[in-house]
Order: C-alpha cells, then sequence, then structure tokens
C-alpha cells in the first residue's frame, strides 16, 4: 500500500490558512459526497468516476485525518505546488485501480529529483474523479489540498492545462503505476510530453497516475484556475440540497441550459490511444423525433441536433440522471438511461484566442470554430 509520510509543516500551513483568510478549512468524509458530485459536473463526463475517488479518499481521511484546503494566498510564494492526478482510460481505471501509495511515491521522487520539498498537492483536473484521487494523496502525506486546479473543468490531454498557456515548463513528468513502477520525463516540449506520456501509460495498462507543471506557489498563483476546488462543493451542495428539483437546482447555480431530457438510444465507446472515443444518442422524453448526439473523447466534446452544434468545447458539456440529478460520467453511459444533458460556460481563460487554440472544438479534429451554447429555440444563450 504504500508507506504513509507525516510532515512537520501540516499545522504551520494550517496556521498560515487562519491567518490568510480569517478561517481554516478542511475536507472531512462528510464533505466527499458534495465535492464528488461537483467534480463530476465539472469533469463534462470525464476525469474518472467520482465513486471510487470517493472511496479511497474516505479511506485515507478516516485513518490520516482532514484535509486543509487552503488558498494559495495562504501558501509560501517559494513553496513547491504538485499538480498530480490520473491519466489514461477512464474505463480502463474503473477496473484497475490505484494502491493508494502512488502519491507518495510522486512526492519521493520529485523532492529526490529537485531536493526542494512540496507543501501542498493540488489536482491538475478538478472533473471527475481527478478531484479526489489527489486528495487521497494529501492526506496520506499530511499535506494541504490546494484550492485551484489546471483545468477548471476535464480535459484529455496533458498540453489542455492553464499551466501550458502560462508557459510553465511540463517537464519533468513522472509517472507512477499502482505496481509502483515509476517513469521520469525529461521532454523539450509538452507536446513530446504528451506523447511519450501516453506511450508510458499503454505499457502500464491503460492507466496510472502523473505529476507534471511542477512550479512555485506564487507562479501557481497566475497559472491556476483557482477555487475550483470551492466551487465543485458549492455545485455538489445544489444538487444535493435540491431534493424535489436537483436538476433545476444545479442548472440555476451554473447558469446552465438544458439542451435536452430524455432516453439514451445508442451508446458507441472504445478505447484507443489511451481514450475513450466514442458518441452518445439522447431521445426527446416528449417529441422522439428530436436527437442530440454527443460526440466523447474522454469527455462530452460536443453535441448536435440535426447537423446544428448546440454546444462544444470548451464550455461544459454533462449528464445527468433525470431522477435525481447524479452526474453520469461517459464511461457509465448506457442505453435506457433517463437523462438530462445541460451545458454551461467553461473558465473565461478557455475563451481567449490562446484557449480556444488549445482546447476549442477544431483542436478535437472538429471542422467547425467555437459555436456558444443554444437553448432548446435554438437560441445562443
Amino acid at each position: 500500500m504504500g508507506k504513509s509520510i507525516t510532515r512537520d509543516a501540516a499545522p504551520a500551513t494550517g496556521e498560515r490558512a487562519s491567518r490568510g483568510n480569517g478561517r481554516k478549512r478542511v475536507i472531512d468524509v462528510d464533505h466527499l459526497p458534495v465535492l464528488a458530485r461537483g467534480c463530476a459536473v465539472l469533469g463534462a463526463g470525464g476525469g474518472g468516476d467520482p465513486l471510487i475517488g470517493v472511496l479511497m479518499a474516505r479511506e485515507a481521511i478516516l485513518r490520516h485525518g482532514p484535509v486543509p484546503l487552503l488558498d494559495l494566498d495562504d501558501l509560501p510564494a517559494d513553496g513547491l505546488v504538485l499538480p498530480c492526478g490520473l491519466v489514461g482510460a477512464p474505463t480502463v481505471a474503473i477496473e484497475k485501480l490505484e494502491n493508494g501509495g502512488e502519491g507518495v511515491r510522486l512526492v519521493e521522487e520529485v523532492e529526490a529529483l529537485t531536493g526542494r520539498t512540496v507543501v501542498a498537492v493540488m489536482p491538475f483536473e478538478i472533473g471527475g474523479s481527478n478531484g479526489l484521487i489527489p486528495l487521497t494523496w494529501a492526506a496520506r502525506l499530511g499535506l494541504p489540498y490546494v484550492d485551484a486546479d489546471g483545468m477548471g473543468r476535464a480535459f484529455p490531454t496533458m498540453p489542455q492545462m492553464t499551466m501550458n498557456l502560462a508557459g510553465v515548463s511540463s517537464s519533468p513528468c513522472l509517472l507512477a503505476d499502482e505496481r509502483m513502477n515509476t517513469l521520469v520525463i525529461r521532454a523539450d516540449s509538452v507536446s513530446w510530453t504528451e506523447r511519450l506520456l501516453r506511450a508510458t501509460v499503454d505499457a502500464f495498462g491503460g492507466a496510472g497516475v502523473a505529476a507534471l507543471y511542477l512550479m512555485d506557489v506564487e507562479t501557481a498563483r497566475r497559472a491556476t484556475v483557482r477555487g475550483s476546488v470551492s466551487r465543485a462543493m458549492k455545485l455538489g451542495a445544489a444538487i444535493m440540497s435540491g431534493e424535489e428539483n436537483p436538476i433545476d437546482a444545479l442548472v440555476g447555480e451554473v447558469g446552465a441550459v438544458e439542451l435536452i431530457r430524455g432516453k439514451i438510444v445508442d451508446v458507441e465507446r472504445q478505447v484507443t490511444g489511451g481514450f475513450v472515443r466514442g458518441s452518445a444518442i439522447v431521445e426527446d422524453a416528449v417529441d422522439p423525433s428530436r436527437l442530440l448526439r454527443l460526440e466523447i473523447q474522454n469527455e462530452n466534446l460536443a453535441a448536435f441536433e440535426d447537423g446544428e452544434v448546440r454546444a462544444c468545447v470548451p464550455d461544459i458539456i454533462t449528464v445527468l440522471d433525470a431522477h435525481n440529478g447524479e452526474p453520469i460520467v461517459t464511461e457509465r453511459l448506457r442505453y435506457g438511461q433517463r437523462v438530462s444533458v445541460i451545458a454551461f460556460p467553461g473558465p473565461d481563460i478557455w475563451h481567449t484566442p490562446e484557449g480556444l487554440a488549445l482546447v476549442g472544438p477544431q483542436a478535437f479534429g472538429f471542422r467547425f470554430s467555437y459555436v456558444p451554447m443554444k437553448d432548446g429555440d435554438g437560441r445562443a444563450s
């Protein structure tokens, strides 16, 4: 299972949190269901199944205690932040589980390589299980969790992070798997980091964990999507508090558009190149002639109706259970499920020209440019 490391610095970071924002926030086991739902909403169907993350984080927190949740302003400017998470195909990660000690191995290797001490753990994406698995490692290490990430949602590739836009180097990139195999990649560009990472993940069996874009806190303050963990918890709380109308509660919270509500009538999905690729078709509950098609690469990338784009990246497209509002990740989509498909704006950084070049539709091979999401009447929202 890997050894547990408890650091004397942990109480000090809690003191800094109290001085920085006047209150100390922690993530305990009671917060995990809320956080998991919010991460799944922000994941746009990707990032891995949050249930696995909840179970692992619960075990780690029960054993090692709650994890401080800190803003970057509450950490020393020269401290080293570890952006980390799962990599590979989410469908593989359902059955190929982590052992929990991978994060400890990543920190040990990073500290040996850099000669510096890691002061906090940060998810490199907040979506899906990736908003929770690094929390497991923070608990085991006795380190705080940063209220930020590198996407504000989930994307399938390593270049698609705000740290890349900010000019932070992706090298060295450290990879590990549940057998504790560890590899360090030193590449001259993020495209080569991605290429070598995918080859290694395939050798691992389709899934593993990674740490990359190592940076100090001062750099992280300008290079990340801040407040993303808090946002996930807010969205999860909206679903759980809207007992009679959880979907309406979530739609109101994020300013989403409901694209369709109906039944999944077709799902096509395959694992290739370290990604889950495919599509799903939803038939409208009221008008069966209305069909919405979702195109998938780990995440829901685009939604089409009658050949027209209803929503697309970088906006977030999420599938919810029509009865209870529970988000459904792409690897859990099944024929016959009654669902609601919603879309809402992604972080502002992805709507800039530089952001769209990196994560817009054409970055995924679509031939159209970004189209603002449209409501049921075909109007831009």
